[in-house]
């Protein structure tokens, strides 16, 4: 063997040949779904105008998709522990195409609607890409560190991906006039980017023995739609409608069932006592409190910046300005991604992860005595910002770290199904707090000032408690030698199971 092979050998087997091939493979799978989370934001009031529905109806997409995704990704995450992530994958990026194929074709309100709910497989991309690399950098003895650096780098793509999809969008209608042309674009990247995973990913390597808790994913199903089910009729019909609160006991009492029924499985959906451990509740637990800004704030600080400056509040900017206001957070969100990748090389990413907290707290608490100029709204999106992003990267790394061998896919995927229930909780409530106030004012349409108070207070209070919750994160937490070593003196994480009974 040559030299020069030699060395070729040993680069695609070192943590350099990782994050050169794998990664940079991951990248692009990223930058696909921001595309896809971009690309029609832009397009709804054509979409509405082709389907002949009312823009309220839009509002069923996100609960459709978030639904969807609430569901499956747990499951999938699951399946990719058991029987490889690169095939789980594949198969997510395989469905999201044929869905994202059936949106271009679908001429009615319903078939619409099941195609936009069923292209929220890629949710479950980015958990799968973060168990793949924890996975091949285990065997190094570098998968924490690793999969740190990574995720930063794939968030990166992921917002890169939205700003270029919400760019393109408007541009490519314009040029062809024709939305059935211009819904081809996501549909042709996605089918595109099933091909690279094909051809370019790893395989993980599955521990045997495994078997899916059908009775476990199920109730946990039932728990999660009785749950966004009260979310969506609270935001929809206010708190007076009694099937908000029959609706969200029945989910909460499944939740109950779901702990009992999990504590007594070998193999279990969702190990209950895995998710107790010190090194990983706070992280699920920020992950639900980081949703309530990054998912359920983001309408009402669209409708802030469309207040008519009039009303003493508000902002009064236009459709572009207001894009131009959302495309500053999406570079905010970049920076902090890049930022932790960086800072993750030498830092201790516990506290980066507290640091990151603050940031999102201090940002939107700014919020309440400085919001009437545009710069003042700027500056505090983008201290939040940077905390999201770096959070956004650092969660699902952290969930990987903290979870035993062959739970790294389903334990990255619970941050984004606790991110998801956070933002859809905190959409229902904003959505109340924001109605109570709207036609006491001059334009009897705008929400009143101390409702937008209260959004800006609630999600620096998530972004504070989440500081707090990480500070009971072990000091050594998320390093390379624990999880290792926990992963080889017991691959099926009894010790951790007996740290909590």
């Amino acid at each position: 063997m040559s030299r020069a092979s030699a060395a070729a050998d040993r680069l695609r087997g070192s943590a350099l040949g990782i994050t050169a091939g794998l990664i940079g493979w991951f990248i692009l799978v990223e930058l696909t779904s921001g595309i896809l989370q971009g690309f029609y934001v832009p397009l709804f009031s054509d979409i509405v105008a082709h389907l002949g529905v009312t823009d309220a109806d839009v509002n069923w997409f996100e609960a459709a998709q978030l639904l969807l995704s609430a569901l499956v990704v747990p499951v999938l995450a699951k399946l990719g522990d058991m029987y490889g992530h690169k095939r789980i994958l594949l198969i997510a990026a395989i469905l999201t195409a044929g869905a994202s194929w059936w949106l271009v074709f679908a001429g009615s309100f319903w078939t619409f609607l099941i195609a936009w709910a069923l292209q929220g497989f890629y949710v479950v991309w980015l958990p799968l890409e973060i168990a793949l690399i924890f996975e091949r950098g285990r065997v190094q003895d570098r998968g924490v560190s690793l999969t740190r650096r990574a995720a930063g780098l794939l968030v990166v793509g992921l917002q890169a991906g939205a700003i270029i999809g919400a760019l393109a969008a408007g541009r490519i209608f314009a040029a062809t006039g024709d939305l059935t042309v211009t819904l081809m674009i996501p549909a042709i990247a996605v089918t595109l980017i099933a091909v690279v995973i094909w051809l370019g990913v790893p395989e993980s390597e599955p521990l045997p023995g495994r078997r899916l808790d059908t009775g476990g994913f199920v109730i946990l199903a039932m728990g999660l739609l009785l749950i966004t089910s009260a979310l969506t009729f609270l935001r929809l019909n206010g708190p007076g409608f009694v099937w908000t609160w029959v609706l969200l006991a029945a989910g909460l009492a499944a939740f109950v069932v779901f702990v009992r029924y999990e504590l007594r499985q070998d193999d279990p959906a969702v190990d209950v006592r895995v998710l107790a451990r010190p090194e990983m509740w706070p992280v699920q637990a920020t992950a639900f409190l980081v949703g309530i800004s990054l998912l359920g704030a983001q309408g009402p600080l669209s409708t802030y910046a469309g207040t008519d400056s009039s009303l003493g509040y508000g902002l009064g900017l236009d459709a572009t300005d207001r894009s131009n206001v959302i495309g500053v957070y999406l570079v905010s969100l970049i920076v902090g991604a890049v930022l932790f990748a960086v800072t993750s090389r030498t830092g201790n990413p516990r506290l980066i992860l507290i640091g990151a907290s603050v940031l999102v707290g201090v940002g939107y608490l700014l919020f309440v005595p400085f919001h009437l100029q545009l710069w003042q709204v700027l500056l505090n999106l983008s201290i939040a910002g940077l905390g999201s992003g770096a959070l956004v990267a650092a969660l699902p790394s952290a969930a990987a770290a903290a979870a035993p061998r062959g739970q790294t896919g389903i334990s990255s995927a619970l941050t984004n199904t606790t991110k998801t229930i956070g933002g859809t909780f905190a959409s229902a409530i904003f959505g109340v707090v924001l109605a109570v106030g709207a036609g006491t004012v001059a334009s009897q349409t705008a929400a009143s000032l101390g409702g937008y108070i209260t959004v800006w207070a609630v999600c620096a209070a998530g972004g504070f408690l989440a500081a707090v919750l990480l500070l009971f994160v072990p000091k050594v937490a998320f390093g390379d030698e624990a999880p290792d070593a926990a992963a080889t003196a017991d691959p099926e994480g009894t010790a951790g199971r007996a740290q909590v009974l």
